[in-house]
């Protein structure tokens, strides 16, 4: 796949965010997460994150009902973690009804997320 059709998937995506993932979008925006820079919508191999903050290589991705049990998933988040990154999963409803909890989370994480210039190697298994 060319590099600009993911660019324009990503792009068609941000235009089309889901209520959670505007409501995530709101607390990551603009550094608004103790400094953390995340992206929205953002290429990464062939897929397309729903957030990333690339410095602390962590991806965040809300999901629908339709995740439950996708195998595609699973193969997304090897491919993600054999390329360095940890991925937080979160359902859409608990975004929407658990936005604090959801922040503290992806908080934590961050913080706990170690910025790759100061860790060296790859994924144990990839």
């Amino acid at each position: 796949m060319r590099k600009g059709s993911k660019t324009n998937t990503a792009r068609a995506l941000r235009r089309r965010m889901t209520e959670a993932e505007r409501r995530i979008w709101y607390f990551l925006r603009s550094r608004h997460l103790v400094g953390f820079k995340f992206r929205r919508q953002h290429p990464i191999g062939p897929y397309v994150v729903d957030f990333a903050c690339l410095a602390h290589k962590l991806v965040i991705e809300l999901d629908g009902s339709q995740h439950a049990a996708d195998p595609n998933d699973l193969r997304r988040d090897a491919f993600l973690h054999c390329n360095g990154y940890r991925v937080l999963r979160f359902w859409n409803n608990e975004a929407l009804s658990h936005t604090a909890a959801v922040c503290e989370s992806i908080l934590r994480a961050a913080l706990a997320t170690p910025s790759p210039r100061r860790v060296r190697g790859q994924a144990e298994g990839c």
